[in-house]
């Protein structure tokens, strides 16, 4: 068991309370390589909430649909009352293509779906996991009580700002971590700034601070990460020498790198909420211990110093996906009243 204490933490301003470490399930369905054991990944959920985790990441996409009927599995005899589920909408792989929407009968479609999966009546935390034009529906949702908060997923700070005056956003969800900062500049600010919480995932960089270097010889052939830019020989012959300053850092306080690079995303403020995924126990206990890891404001500027923008080489997805870097953002028309 997991010794280190789990927190609380507040997302938003609307009455959502989470653990202040979160579980992103994804990898044990989809993406990083093929499906894990059914009977084990139920373990570690369980094992996670007995440890103090709380909010349960997942999204309609992972599997598609595995995911979430995973998790409903997971949730039976009176686990659903101790958690706050998190699941998203919004990538539409019909037909084998990839399409974001957001019209209104797709987003009630795929509520309808995902409450199915997960055996629940309520999702605690909504997601729009890539944003479209047409995300009114959201609101009448909340309305009927089939969803309690809302969030968005890889949003521009100028669509948080514009959703939230519509309809108050609980959470953004975003890629947070030492190799992933660009989010600083403008999206983080906004959140801050509108009282909106934030949930950051990838926070050990999709594993890089995991397995360092190494990761790209332990992948099978079916996971996403051996797509991405970052992961490319070239690139992480580079990346390496993050990943080398971080692990001298770590050893200096008897710690992994793995754990010192999550602290460092739980000390960015008493407003976020990382949610690293795992498909083993070790692994989520090791992530856990992160949490009694206090840094000096001398230790985070080390580590920032570090991990700037030029310190990592290769795009986060390469253009696979609309993220909250596109070039433009679409205008919001449906959030009217």
């Amino acid at each position: 068991m997991a010794t280190a204490k789990v927190g609380r933490v507040k997302l938003g301003s609307q009455g959502l309370e989470v653990s202040a470490q979160g579980l992103g399930c994804m990898g044990m369905s989809a993406f990083y390589g093929p499906p894990k054991p059914e009977s084990a990944m139920i373990a570690l959920i369980h094992h996670a909430i007995d440890s103090g985790i709380t909010l349960l990441d997942t999204s309609d996409v992972y599997g598609p649909h595995t995911n979430e009927i995973l998790l409903g599995k997971a949730l039976k005899d009176g686990v659903r009352e101790r958690v706050e589920l998190a699941t998203k909408f919004g990538i539409d792989y019909t037909d084998g293509k990839r399409d974001i929407r957001g019209d209104p009968a797709y987003v009630r479609a795929a509520c309808e779906g995902s409450l199915k999966r997960l055996g629940v009546d309520c999702i605690d935390l909504y997601y729009q996991h890539r944003i479209d034009t047409k995300i009114g529906e959201l609101k009448k949702l909340v309305e009927e009580g089939k969803v309690k908060y809302i969030g968005l997923s890889e949003a521009s700070a100028s669509t948080i700002r514009r959703a939230h005056a519509v309809h108050p956003i609980s959470a953004v969800q975003l890629e947070w971590s030492l190799w992933s900062r660009d989010v600083e500049a403008d999206i983080i600010p906004t959140c801050r700034e509108l009282g909106i919480g934030i949930v950051a995932y990838s926070p050990l960089g999709r594993g890089f601070f995991s397995s360092g270097p190494k990761i790209v010889e332990t992948l099978s052939n079916d996971d996403f990460r051996k797509t991405l830019p970052r992961f490319q020989p070239e690139n992480m012959e580079h990346n390496r020498r993050l990943y080398d300053r971080v692990n001298e850092i770590a050893a200096k306080k008897g710690r992994t790198p793995s754990q010192l690079a999550l602290a460092w995303v739980h000390n960015q403020g008493d407003d976020v909420c990382p949610i690293p995924g795992t498909t083993k126990i070790e692994n989520f206990n090791q992530n856990v211990g992160a949490l009694s890891i206090k840094l000096t404001p001398e230790e985070m500027s080390e580590l920032e110093s570090i991990a700037k923008a030029d310190s990592v080489e290769g795009d986060r997805y390469g253009g696979v996906l609309v993220t909250h870097d596109a070039s433009e953002t679409p205008p919001l028309s449906s959030w009217k009243r």
